[in-house]
């Protein structure tokens, strides 16, 4: 235990000696609470040394925080008692290409004896993924991340548009070159493998795709991107949402995760002679996730505002059904190439970026792993758009609208016991009791003011 603690010690001393020597002075230390917003102590470059033994103090409080900085509680978490520690992650030490001067690194959360705090939920995502490595899985994830930028006006309610072209039009990108290239820069310096980035649908509307990675470091660029990219639009003079409305009625943000498995190194999405070219195991996992979506909405689209983008043929796949290369599906299946073993995956579309990315990716895996656990099946894959057929042949389908409303989603949570367990009696009822916050704070706002007034808060 003492030569690890040294290990660690001399780490943090050659992380704050370069960041020095790079011209640091600052390091974000962050973590997202169950509101999705991601929240922030800072140190000094020189105490980080300080921060990686000891930890920075911070309050279990902020388990209970809502989107608009209200506090709830649950039967665990709430009031002005107690103390946890902030521990910063070294290997994700990130020097800040749009912010001069600052480093970023994500934080885990101990209590004060250095015992894992049991809402953490960086901790929370690596506990599912280890749990995956138990049984013999390599899953890979990556999130799609969409934001609509604006001039950033004295009224944040004008949303002033810095481009006009059409969407995926060559036009936005020729409007924002210099923004966009600084975009992919920034990100490229910082270690994100950026894949793709364009236009979208909506009104300066953009999209960024990058690498799949182990889940936890998934969540982790999940949260770099974002902040990036908020870097990067103050420094042009421009403000960026990730809202999942930022008009009601419009395409709002999603925050699509994509997921693979492999086994052996073995791509199990690459079966000879198998239905869909998927192992059993991928059938079982995937079957879980499908199952398990209407709960899984209270974890990935955490905010009355989220089900103001899960509209019928919106591409938001509302409908708790699967479909090969299918946008209207809530689980799409992506094939990839022919040619490449390792391109198969599947996509959870109904997820936005109001989400907690380790979250998100915990969950995920929770309902996918009691979905082998169970031996759960996929049911026939579905084409087309199930939002323009009938009530009755939807139902003829067994095609069921997934949850219309954060409190019909949180009820769906609440009576999950696979994820229940996975969560721990303290996570789980902290996030029961925000989403419940929310419920009761939006209960009767109209969807314009939902989304005025969740619009700069992701």
């Amino acid at each position: 235990m003492g030569s690890r603690a040294a290990e660690q010690r001399e780490t943090a001393r050659q992380s704050a000696a370069r960041l020095e020597a790079e011209g640091v002075r600052n390091v974000a230390l962050t973590w997202v609470d169950n509101a999705g917003i991601t929240r922030v102590k800072s140190v000094p470059a020189q105490r980080l040394t300080d921060a990686a033994e000891r930890g920075v103090g911070m309050s279990p409080v902020f388990d209970v925080f809502t989107s608009d900085d209200a506090i709830t509680e649950s039967a665990h978490l709430g009031g002005p008692d107690g103390d946890l520690r902030l521990f910063p992650d070294l290997d994700r030490l990130t020097t800040l290409a749009a912010q001069p001067g600052w480093a970023w690194a994500p934080a885990d959360r101990y209590d004060q004896l250095g015992q894992p705090h049991p809402a953490c939920q960086r901790l929370f995502a690596r506990r599912m993924a280890e749990r995956a490595t138990a049984a013999g899985l390599d899953l890979r994830m990556g999130f799609e991340t969409e934001w609509v930028v604006t001039r950033a006006t004295e009224d944040p309610d004008v949303l002033d548009y810095p481009c006009l072209g059409p969407a995926y039009g060559m036009t936005r990108v020729v409007e924002l070159s210099d923004y966009l290239r600084d975009v992919t820069e920034a990100l490229t310096v910082q270690g994100v493998d950026v894949l793709q980035l364009h236009p979208e649908y909506a009104p300066g509307q953009f999209e960024v795709t990058t690498a799949p990675g182990d889940p936890v470091r998934a969540a982790d660029d999940a949260v770099l991107v974002r902040e990036t990219v908020r870097a990067v639009s103050a420094r042009h003079g421009l403000r960026a949402t990730f809202a999942p409305a930022v008009v009601a009625g419009e395409v709002g943000n999603g925050c699509h995760l994509h997921l693979s498995l492999h086994r052996d190194g073995t791509s199990l999405h690459r079966t000879p002679d198998a239905a869909w070219g998927l192992a059993p195991d991928a059938v079982a996992f995937l079957g879980g996730v499908l199952d398990a979506l209407p709960a899984l909405l209270a974890i990935g689209c955490p905010s009355p505002a989220s089900y103001l983008r899960l509209l019928p043929s919106h591409w938001a796949g509302i409908y708790q059904c699967w479909g090969v290369e299918n946008r209207e599906a809530a689980l799409r299946l992506i094939t990839g190439a022919p040619d490449d073993p390792d391109g198969g995956h599947a996509e959870v579309k109904t997820f936005d970026a109001a989400a907690n990315p380790y979250l998100a990716v915990g969950a995920v895996i929770a309902a996918g792993l009691h979905g082998i656990e169970t031996a759960a099946r996929l049911p026939d894959p579905q084409t087309g758009d199930p939002g323009v057929l009938g009530v009755r042949e939807r139902a003829r389908r067994g095609i069921v609208r997934l949850p219309a409303t954060l409190t019909e989603a949180a009820d769906r949570l609440e009576k999950s016991a696979p994820l229940h367990e996975a969560l721990g009696e303290v996570l789980h009822g902290a996030v029961l009791a925000v989403r419940r916050a929310e419920e009761a704070h939006f209960a009767d706002s109209a969807p314009e003011a939902i989304a005025a007034a969740t619009r700069w808060r992701w």
